[in-house]
């Protein structure tokens, strides 16, 4: 099987990189910048493409490559794609200058394509482009050209067929860049010509003997939290391990209105789990999160106290001689590409409680799931024969409504917003809008404004709807809602719901905004 390789420089896209090839049904995997050059020779790449990065060039600490690493892929003949810093770095270490210029770009620029070689088949002579850079080339070593530019850029993209080394200033990999997909494609095809045999289905099969392999007899704990992502993971492990698969499922205080009768529902009866273990552990969570402000602190305490439930209750089913060993979680890409872990240079943006874990933790890890994207996990469980409506349900946040609650937490707080979300649902819902939506949430914003209501001054708490379209969390517009919609949306939880007297709507997209608010 062909194979893509990504060389990671420290890029919070460098795994939407390596998922947009997948679409092209070719295998991808993503290793770091300081992988050994005797290790990235063992996974006969095809291809490589090296990531954008925070870092530049010429600065001591940052990401580079051997010059044996330039020696290999030009004897083996093997394509390089750069994409912005890794533009710089071909350049860099090719012995070219890439300088820091006051001439910044970033967000959707337009290209100006001089030469359409492979790389740029079928594209028009000027195309949208994201680009996100301070740093240019100033000039390029000898056999290199020019293949596009922007005004502000001279040099955008280059080619040097000889040695088979590319580059792009911008970024291919994300959605702003109308026709990224046929640049990524064009050069995974028409340049690398790999072949496309990379199948989910093969992926599900090996997994599960995989799964059958590490655990053998030995039975696994399962945080359920009856969203996708876990969903996946329980109906994947219980077709490799059957009934020594137990769920637990924990109710934190921090879910969605009716979320722990629905969960359970679920699974007891529709799916007919046998171990399914409910763990009502609200005053805990509220307890240790009273008073805390920061989202990562919120993060830790909630990551450390789920994990402390997990154990005790472990311990109590030890007392049953189920020998538990294992600790499975749902964790995706874009939870990896968030938390940093994929990258010693990736700027860290929040933690995912699913990584937050204690390092005294007595069981192992299993994360069947990790190197899948949203999409995938999605198509996953359709296989499996999960039900649609379980299947196609918004991303919820590891950490729950405690990011969704700017600032302290209390159950008052809570049960304000859950309210005003299940309302915000329901009426998503009635207009067939849901599955148009990737993710579509309230968050409770509290600063107080005046209102009034009837004769009466009202004081009362800010609630901000936040709705986006997206394919993968990694880049995400905002959802343009029907204003009479909005209002009718509006209007109900100032109504309904204590504690609020205003409804604004988040206009944000994502970058410069992540989705959810901390």
């Amino acid at each position: 099987m062909d194979k893509i390789c990504i060389i990671d420089m420290g890029s919070q896209y460098s795994h939407l990189i390596a998922r947009r090839i997948r679409e092209f049904g070719v295998f991808s995997e993503i290793v770091p910048f300081n992988i050994p050059l005797k290790e990235l020779k063992k996974l006969e790449p095809r291809a490589i493409i090296l990531s954008g990065g925070p870092s530049s060039v010429y600065e001591a600490e940052s990401p580079n490559l051997p010059t044996e690493f330039f020696n290999y892929v030009i004897q083996q003949k093997i394509p390089v794609l750069g994409i912005c810093y890794g533009l710089h770095l071909i350049i860099h270490q090719m012995g070219g200058k890439i300088i820091q210029t006051d001439k910044k770009e970033y967000g959707k620029i337009e290209l100006n394509i001089i030469e359409k070689n492979l790389l740029f088949q079928s594209l028009n002579n000027k195309e949208i482009v994201w680009m996100s850079h301070g740093d240019q080339i100033k000039s390029m070593p000898e056999g290199f050209r020019v293949l596009a530019k922007t005004d502000t850029c001279p040099i955008a993209a280059f080619k040097n067929e000889k040695l088979n080394l590319y580059g792009v200033q911008f970024h291919p990999e994300v959605q702003h860049t109308i026709n990224g997909n046929v640049i990524l494609e064009n050069f995974i095809s028409l340049i690398a010509k790999a072949h496309r045999d990379w199948k989910l289905d093969d992926w599900i099969d090996k997994k599960i003997q995989e799964i059958k392999d590490i655990v053998g007899d030995k039975r696994v704990i399962l945080g359920l939290s009856g969203g996708v992502d876990s969903s996946v993971t329980a109906i994947l492990l219980h077709r490799a391990i059957g009934d020594n698969l137990h769920c637990i499922f924990v109710n934190n205080g921090l879910l969605r209105k009716n979320e722990e009768k629905e969960v359970q529902k679920q699974f007891n009866e529709k799916l007919g789990f046998k171990n399914l273990h409910y763990i009502n552990a609200e005053d805990i969570f509220l307890e240790k999160l009273n008073n805390i402000e920061d989202p990562e602190e919120k993060r830790r305490i909630i990551g450390h106290t789920f994990i402390e439930v997990f154990e005790n209750k472990t311990y109590e089913l030890e007392q049953e001689n189920l020998g538990i060993k294992y600790l499975a979680q749902g964790t995706i890409y874009p939870d990896r590409i968030e938390t940093a872990k994929t990258s010693e240079s990736a700027a860290k943006i929040k933690s995912h409680h699913n990584l937050t874990l204690p390092p005294d933790m007595k069981l192992k890890i299993i994360e069947p799931i990790k190197d899948l994207y949203k999409d995938e996990v999605r198509k996953i469980g359709l296989k499996l024969g999960l039900d649609n409506e379980l299947i196609e349900r918004h991303p919820f946040p590891g950490p729950g409504l405690a990011v969704r609650v700017l600032g302290p937490i209390d159950k008052k707080r809570l049960d304000t917003l859950r309210e005003a979300d299940a309302i915000l649902l329901e009426e998503i819902k009635r207009a067939n809008l849901y599955q148009n939506i990737w993710q579509i949430f309230c968050v409770l914003i509290p600063v107080r404004t005046v209102g009034v209501m009837g004769d009466y001054r009202t004081y009362e708490y800010i609630c901000s709807i936040r709705a986006v379209e997206s394919v993968d969390a990694m880049t995400a517009n905002f959802a343009k809602l029907e204003w009479d919609l909005l209002e009718k949306i509006a209007s109900r939880i100032i109504n309904e719901v204590k504690g609020f007297n205003r409804v604004v709507y988040d206009i944000s997209n994502k970058p410069p905004s992540t989705i959810e608010y901390e």
